[in-house]
This record gives structure tokens, sequence and C-alpha cells, in this order.
């Protein structure tokens, strides 16, 4: 068969077996998992499959070994954007030849508990991936339907916990700010009923401790960009801090308008970091010092999981942290004494 019948029919794991000069089993192994082949023969499959434009027959696959192709990712209905999350969690499945639903559950634990019983009695999925957790009952009766993955990372509020709450990060930044000789320090924390800023706010007294600098206070704000300004407006005159250590940007920012509001410049009278990396903040005048939180690697490390389950085999080990300090131009060197004490 010449290639001009092959680009008038749908491509076969034969022909790209053929073009690749590997055999059918191996074509089907590299769909299945691509872990095992030699990097020589990984590149010829996926330069055939490129030039033949091979997508694999779902359909035909499901009848032919039982297997639908295809994995859920439940996730309760709530304001927090997971973009980013299902996005490195749908690559890696795509990667591994699956097709992907994104499932959500109204309701409490129960109602999600209730939803993920059901899609793995469904037989649609080959296996299930909840970003938050469902109930102890539940959770040990699915390992007799399907694959299932429960992510430890949200709590049932979809909060962050576990590898989220590491506050190292900030820890880091105040470090970094005191040996540029910054000595008062700010923190407007986030909603104590997160794990998250609980842990920032804990790991934040404990380093100005350490360090030996002066804490002028920390401001339990709600996440918003208004506690941020009201931080900033409630400060007396007399206990100024040089730095900032905001919860998120969407604080900082509101940190960066209250002080402009009473005349002190970012960062020549007052350096200000924030968390999250927002869009925005490379845009901001000046642009903001941040933590980039790779939300990519966690979707793509649970799916990964998720994947091996299936397959019976160890997940691939990554490492580094899920956290990146971007310094940026909203952090500088302390203003001199003289300078402070004549702003307001």
């Amino acid at each position: 068969m010449d290639g001009a019948d092959t680009a008038r029919r749908r491509p076969t794991i034969t022909d790209v077996a053929r073009l690749a000069g590997v055999s059918p089993q191996t074509v089907s192994r590299y769909l299945r998992f691509k872990g095992g082949l030699k990097p020589a023969t990984l590149e010829r499959v996926e330069k055939a499959i490129r030039e033949l434009d091979y997508r694999p027959n779902l359909v035909a696959r499901s009848m032919r070994t039982r297997k639908t192709g295809r994995l859920a990712i439940l996730m309760p209905a709530m304001a927090f954007n997971p973009s980013r999350m299902l996005a490195g969690a749908g690559a890696t499945a795509q990667d591994a030849g699956f097709f992907v639903d994104v499932v959500s559950a109204g309701g409490g634990v129960r109602a999600r508990s209730d939803r993920l019983l059901e899609l793995a009695d469904s037989g649609q999925y080959e296996g299930i991936l909840s970003l938050a957790p469902v109930l102890p009952a539940v959770e040990s009766k699915l390992h007799q339907r399907t694959t299932v993955v429960i992510s430890a990372d949200f709590d049932d509020e979809m909060r962050g916990i576990g590898q989220l709450a590491d506050a190292t990060p900030l820890v880091r930044m105040i470090e970094h700010l005191a040996a540029l000789g910054h000595s008062r320090f700010l923190h407007v924390a986030g909603d104590a009923q997160f794990a998250s800023a609980r842990a920032r706010k804990q790991s934040y007294l404990e380093t100005v401790e350490r360090l030996g600098v002066e804490s002028v206070g920390v401001f339990d704000g709600d996440w918003s960009g208004e506690s941020g300004i009201e931080a900033i407006r409630s400060l007396p005159s007399h206990a100024r801090p040089t730095a900032v250590i905001a919860a998120n940007d969407l604080v900082a920012a509101g940190v960066v308008r209250g002080a402009r509001e009473r005349g002190w410049d970012v960062p020549g009278d007052l350096s200000v970091t924030g968390w999250d990396n927002a869009g925005v903040g490379q845009f901001m005048t000046p642009s903001l010092t941040t933590v980039d939180v790779e939300l990519e690697q966690l979707g793509s490390t649970a799916m990964a999981k998720l994947i091996a389950g299936l397959r019976d085999s160890a997940p691939e080990t990554r490492e580094g942290s899920l956290f990146r300090i971007i310094w940026r131009e909203s952090t500088a060197e302390p203003p001199a004494t003289g300078r402070l004490s004549r702003r307001r």
C-alpha cells in the first residue's frame, strides 16, 4: 500500500509500525506507556506518528481491550481558578494516550463522595483523579471499583494544604531583604482558615525573631486588595515598616496603593512582596516581587500517579520545589533613616 492509499484512509498502528521500522506491538506499547523503549525507537515512532497524523481509535481500542481510554478529574464547584493545575494534569494524560473529562460536583463532601462512587461505577473511566477529599468510608470502597487517586494538596474546601502550605519561600524573602538592610517588617496575612495563611504567619514570626529584626505587626487580612490598603492606612506614623510581606499578589497590590496614599514610594520607601505570580504583577508599576507556584507540575504529578496506578508501575519522581521566587522592581534596599523620618 503506497502513501496515497494511506492518506485516503485513517492510518493504523500497522502503518505507523511500517514507517517507523518497528513491530505493531512496539507501537502499541508506546501508546500505552513510553517507558522501557530505547530513545532511538521512541524518536522513530514519534516521527512516524507525526508524519501520518495518527490518532488512536478509542472506540475500537475499547471494544478490543475493554478499556475506555478515558480518565475523569473530579473537582468541587468553588471560586478558586484551577486552570493551571488542570492544564498540567490534562497534558500528562494526553501524553499517555488518554482523554480527560472534568466533572464538577456541587454540595459538600457527602455529595462529592456520592458523585465519585457514581463515576467509579459508570464503567466510563479507567481512572479518576479527585482534587478534594471524600468520606473515608467511601475512599475505602473505591479500590474495588476502579483506580482512584485523591489529591493530598487540598482540604474539603479546596484550601491548599500539604506542599501548598509550605512557607519556605516567605522565609527566603525575609532573609534576602534583611541581608539588604531591612530591619522593620510588616506581614499582611491571608484568611486564617487556610493552612497556607497560618503557616506563612507562623514562619514570618519565627523568622523575624531568629534574624533579630523588628516586626511592626501582623495584619490579619482576607486575601483581598482591600486588606492590603487597610493594613497600610492603619499603621501609626511611629510604626513604619521598610518591607511588607503580603499574603498574595492582590494583597500586595493593595499595599502599594495604600503606600501611595501616604506618600510612600515603592520601593524607595517601602519594599513589597506578594505570592502567586498573578499575571498582572509583572505589569504593575513597579513590577511585583512574588512567588510562582508550579500548579501545572502539581496537576501533572497527581495525574502521573493515577496513570502509574493503572499500569501497575511506579510514578516518575520529580525533583525540585513547587515554588520559585521572582525578584522584581517592588523590592530594593531600605531607605536611609533621614529620608524615612520625613515621610508621614
